[in-house]
């Protein structure tokens, strides 16, 4: 098996049936033959419903083993998955079925409210909306109910179509063309990734997953270790404590996380970090948002040099750097990967020399090349040549090495000078008592903006005059003045999705009102 060059669940299901491929989050154990007959099924009921290679199904489904089988499914026969956030309103999800043109619609019974009122109020046909669940109103087996359990004819590779967190206006679907290839071969493609970590096939890997899949990355990096033959631990939702008891119980070697958790994960008493052997992880990557160095730090020191940060998007990416490497350049994301290219540039489109800060573009290969569903002059905003931004600024070192700064739209232009709330909100972690912070931008007559902090203090500690002036003698001798928060707000939880993301436009927006930001 290890001359084979081409992966995939299916073919490691037919190698070694039996191994297990996922253990779901109410602990059901699937065999790597049980999970590919389970989107067998599927792709079998899809196409008897009349879906053919282009049409798109969507999903607002939790972490369960049939997300996993539906991706499988669509990934056989062609098929667009777009995956629903499950925190959306009914009027953002009914936008996304329209949108997407989506011909079947899977949801779970903890949303049906949701999605009913989703489905009436465009006159979505509810015979094209299934509904998983425990109880009688689940629709789910009936679809499935004398689907064979074979693979289908005609495979092709599907995509999944992402949609974009909508942080000005409606989402957009990253739409990239179906390649004509089959899906064992896509699958092959899917494992590229991981393997550019040192991550390989087979073998006894475990890959822990407690991030929703409606994320690109959780999705992305639980599918390419499926095809890479290992098993995949799922969990409902992300846990700091339940992670480290995973990875003890299950002996996890591989997981990827975001800034957020590896705070979460430090912030935990050093009694329940000693409680669980942690030993058997090789893999801990990271994305998303820039980390606390003294963060990440703490992580590498505790976990071992196994840390691993990449730079990408939904829409392509990316860099990457191992733990070895951050240690010699702290609060880099690393050099671009084999393919992949990086150029920084002003706002007039000049590339810019080492060390100064603009808009990072990335190289789009033939993989990566996307538009925005819908969306033509959105698409070409971000895109110059061959190179697209996310919207995020940074730069490169002498070396070649990229930092991030933050993201342009929350940049805080203060008297004419950039402030980056990534920089401040590290010094707020870096406080004892500080549990979660925010940072942002807030209207001032007559800087244009001025510095604003939400703050989530550790519990049982109490926001107040006294407690905001040690925490801003504590910022002091490590900021600028200009740096500094003209106020702070507490709160008992700041609004975070479950992987973690700040929703940052909640607490920013109501300063905003009737305003326009410049940025």
């Amino acid at each position: 098996m290890n001359t084979q060059t081409i992966y995939g669940i299916w073919n490691f299901s037919q190698w070694d049936g039996d191994k297990i491929a996922l253990i779901d989050p109410d602990e059901r154990h699937w065999s790597r033959r049980e999970l590919v007959e389970q989107g067998n099924k599927i792709a079998h009921a899809l196409r008897s419903m009349g879906l053919k290679k282009g049409d798109t199904v969507a999903a607002m489904l939790p972490n369960c083993a049939e997300y996993i089988a539906l991706n499988l499914a669509t990934m056989q026969i062609g098929l667009f998955l777009a995956p629903l956030n499950w925190h959306l309103a009914a009027n953002e999800v009914s936008y996304i079925l329209q949108d997407s043109d989506a011909k079947a619609f899977f949801y779970h019974s903890s949303t049906r409210d949701v999605a009913n009122t989703a489905c009436q109020s465009i006159d979505y046909p509810m015979s094209q909306a299934i509904c998983i669940s425990s109880d009688s109103n689940d629709t789910y087996q009936a679809f499935i109910a004398d689907q064979s359990n074979q693979a289908p004819e005609d495979r092709i590779a599907g995509m999944v179509m992402y949609y974009t967190s909508g942080t000005t206006g409606n989402p957009k679907g990253v739409r990239r063309q179906v390649p004509n290839i089959d899906p064992d071969t896509n699958a092959t493609n899917f494992t590229f990734l991981p393997m550019m970590f040192g991550i390989y096939p087979d073998g006894d890997n475990v890959h822990f997953c407690g991030s929703p899949l409606y994320h690109t990355a959780a999705m992305n990096w639980a599918t390419a270790s499926l095809h890479l033959g290992h098993c995949v631990v799922l969990h409902h939702k992300w846990d700091a404590e339940k992670m480290l008891e995973a990875i003890d119980r299950h002996k996890v070697t591989t997981t990827h996380v975001v800034p957020t958790q590896m705070v979460r994960l430090c912030k935990l008493p050093s009694d329940i970090k000693a409680r669980y052997d942690v030993s058997t992880m090789t893999h801990i990557i990271h994305t998303a948002a820039p980390c606390p160095q003294h963060i990440k730090h703490e992580i590498i020191e505790w976990f071992g040099e196994v840390v691993y940060e990449y730079y990408a998007s939904t829409e392509g990416g990316g860099t990457l750097v191992n733990s070895s490497d951050w240690l010699k350049y702290p609060g880099t994301v690393g050099k671009p990967w084999p393919t992949a290219d990086v150029k920084i540039l002003d706002d007039e489109g000049n590339e810019l020399p080492p060390e100064q800060s603009g808009t990072i573009y990335m190289l789009m290969s033939d993989v990566s090349r996307f538009e925005y569903k819908g969306d033509k002059e959105k698409t070409a905003k971000t895109q110059r040549g061959n190179y697209f931004t996310a919207g995020d600024i940074g730069y490169l070192n002498s070396e070649g090495y990229l930092f991030l700064s933050d993201r342009k739209i929350d940049m805080i232009i203060s008297g004419g000078a950039n402030i980056y709330p990534a920089e401040i909100e590290s010094v707020l972690f870096a406080h004892p008592d500080v549990y979660d912070c925010c940072v942002f931008g807030i209207p001032n007559e007559e800087w244009g903006e001025e510095v604003r902090a939400a703050v989530q203090l550790r519990e049982g500690l109490t926001g107040d005059e006294t407690k905001t002036r040690d925490i801003l003698s504590f910022m002091q001798s490590r900021l600028a003045k200009m740096k500094l928060p003209k106020a702070i707000d507490y709160h008992q939880e700041l609004p975070r999705d479950p992987n973690g993301k700040i929703y940052k436009r909640r607490l920013r927006d109501p300063f905003w009102v009737g305003r326009e930001r410049n940025v």
